[in-house]
């Protein structure tokens, strides 16, 4: 193991990490975004709607993202659409991650039993009030690991953005592997970068989930 080459790659590693984190971040917002509306929607059961986000879904899960990261960076210009590589990124991943959002989000509006809102109407609270105070604190408790673990997997999924040219971690370490052979090394400073953002998101992650828990207990 080369130690001294490492110690040279760490600061282009850390560039490429800001590019991951810059991606991960925006996607990860995004989705959620993304995953809070259609979650709404598919719990209110808002007709034609509905359908629209299921088909959105369905085609989101069903697809890898570099099939969809491809058709966004190189099919979309055909049709006079075009995006940097850190744009299309983003877009992938907040198409990718809206639709596991909306399927943990949705599994925490469900879970609110009907009777609570009926209660809240009648101490007169209005349709923003029951929401606010009544659904959505309960529906974040019971969809927090869900969404916790779509935070890491979206991280983890970052790591196909490099196949459009955009110099993250993944990318970085693929050029050292190919370039200067060392492969070993390329591997430990990957391993370590995606070790650096992971494990204290899942820490932080296991910790609301404890507070969520003892709050609704």
């Amino acid at each position: 193991m080369n130690w001294s080459f490492i110690l040279e790659e760490i600061p282009t590693f850390a560039q490429a990490l800001v590019v991951t984190l810059n991606v991960s971040v925006w996607g990860i917002v995004l989705s959620l975004i993304i995953g809070v509306f259609a979650a709404v929607i598919e719990s209110a059961r808002v007709p034609v709607v509905r359908q629209i986000i299921r088909v959105y879904i369905e085609l989101s899960r069903n697809t890898p993202l570099l099939v969809q990261l491809y058709f966004i960076y190189f099919g979309l210009p055909k049709l006079g659409v075009r995006w940097s590589p850190t744009q299309s990124a983003i877009v992938g991943l907040a198409f990718l991650g809206g639709s596991y959002m909306a399927e943990a989000l949705r599994g925490g509006l469900d879970a609110v039993a009907p009777i609570q809102r009926e209660s809240a109407r009648m101490l007169g609270m209005n349709s923003v009030q029951i929401f606010s105070r009544v659904i959505l604190p309960q529906a974040l408790s019971t969809a927090m690991p869900g969404v916790i673990a779509n935070v890491i997997f979206l991280i983890k999924e970052s790591s196909v953005v490099s196949a459009i040219a955009l110099a993250d971690i993944m990318y970085e370490a693929k050029d050292i592997m190919g370039n200067d052979y060392n492969t070993y090394e390329a591997l430990v400073l990957l391993t370590a970068s995606y070790l650096i953002v992971l494990l204290p998101i899942s820490l932080i992650g296991t910790w609301l989930e404890r507070r969520f828990d003892y709050a609704r207990n």
